[in-house]
């Protein structure tokens, strides 16, 4: 990890970085307590979407994920570099950076995997190695590859070769001694489950049969890594293109990506837990979007003061998604503004107390960013 001062930042990338783990480090609790404060049914309807989908479907929740990973190739696609012409000496240094990365970023998604208190198991069977952070390393690392390696034309062809072939496997491809097209909850004849019984050590979430994290659905998760390369790409082209028709651009392709995905879930249904293609095709297209409204909001139209919340938590986003595991924010909040909370109407304190677990963690990344700290891996 490093600690450095840097250029300045594209600030609508760390924006919409931010806002993806807002929701994570206490955002989703808005709703219920809102409920709790006024009653209204419809806060109710807002809070579904901050609940994972129980298997097939799409919640907004489900995009905070595979919109972290686009938004990793979307920072690769603003100075893409190609070192395939490059002796190897030379080539050494990315290779290795990039294998450091990966490994570390696994590392830490085994610690954040156990969390606050409760310990990394001694024996090594016991241990889950799958991870959120351990995917988002492999689609970017692999992603990485291709880019240094291959023309975007090739990175098309490969994106969407990596999708058709994850639906042929997954639908029409029957797992030794199984059949085809099991994408069952249960799934223990699924090529997902089969797969990670010989090549993922240690448990499986919760210990299902298919870790949404695992082995084979970690392939599909690098198209959204390229994807973002591409939006990179169009953004870093908006001074000759134009601002507003990269905005158009990035716009009109997320909603035919998204259509397309939607399509698709007609036979191959949208689930976050397999990273089905169509899921794919849905979370890029709805990345696409937001990204086009955070650049349009923040970038072009410079109205970066309301966004400062998500920038400071983008721009440390690693460390406070450790941090969200590791750290007793919730002790911490209550340990500051637990007289606050007690004294408001009964009705108010859920509320107050989301906003105080907010707080805390705000307080902390804005010291950071005043100092020009950032922790990056």
């Amino acid at each position: 990890m490093t600690t450095n001062n840097k250029p300045k930042r594209l600030a609508s990338l760390d924006a919409l970085r931010g806002m993806d783990m807002f929701w994570i480090l206490g955002g989703q609790s808005i709703f219920a307590a809102l409920f709790v404060l006024t009653g209204w049914q419809g806060w109710k309807a807002f809070e579904a979407h901050t609940l994972h989908s129980p298997w097939h479907g799409f919640t907004f929740y489900d995009l905070i994920f595979p919109l972290f990973i686009f938004l990793s190739g979307v920072a690769m696609g603003l100075s893409p570099k190609r070192i395939d012409h490059l002796p190897f000496n030379e080539r050494k240094p990315f290779y290795l950076k990039a294998l450091k990365r990966l490994l570390l970023l696994c590392a830490f998604g085994v610690l954040y995997n156990h969390g606050w208190g409760t310990g990394i198991p001694m024996d090594p069977d016991g241990v889950r190695y799958a991870s959120v952070l351990g995917r988002i390393a492999f689609a970017w690392f692999f992603c990485a590859l291709l880019v240094w390696h291959t023309s975007l034309r090739t990175l098309a062809y490969v994106g969407v070769g990596i999708l058709i072939f994850y639906w042929l496997l997954l639908c029409f491809i029957p797992v030794p001694g199984g059949q085809a097209g099991d994408l069952s909850a249960n799934g223990v004849g699924s090529w997902n489950a089969f797969i990670d019984t010989y090549l993922l050590p240690g448990i499986s979430y919760q210990n299902r049969p298919v870790d949404p994290e695992g082995v084979l659905s970690s392939l599909p998760a690098i198209v959204n890594a390229i994807a973002g390369v591409f939006a990179g790409r169009a953004i870093a082209n908006a001074q000759t293109q134009g601002e507003w028709k990269t905005v158009g651009i990035l716009t009109g392709s997320g909603v035919l990506v998204l259509a397309l995905g939607w399509l698709w879930d007609m036979q191959f249904p949208v689930n976050k837990e397999l990273w089905t293609s169509s899921f794919v095709l849905v979370t890029v297209g709805w990345s696409a979007i937001l990204l086009a409204v955070f650049y349009a909001i923040v970038d072009v139209l410079s109205f970066q003061r309301w966004a400062y919340p998500f920038v400071i938590i983008g721009a440390n986003s690693i460390i406070i998604y450790l941090a969200s595991s590791l750290v007793n924010w919730t002790f911490i909040s209550k340990s500051v503004f637990g007289g606050v909370i007690a004294a408001v109407p009964t009705a108010w304190q859920p509320l107050i107390a989301v906003f105080a677990l907010l707080a805390v963690q705000l307080l902390v990344l804005h010291w950071m960013y005043k100092r020009r700290i950032f922790v990056s891996v």
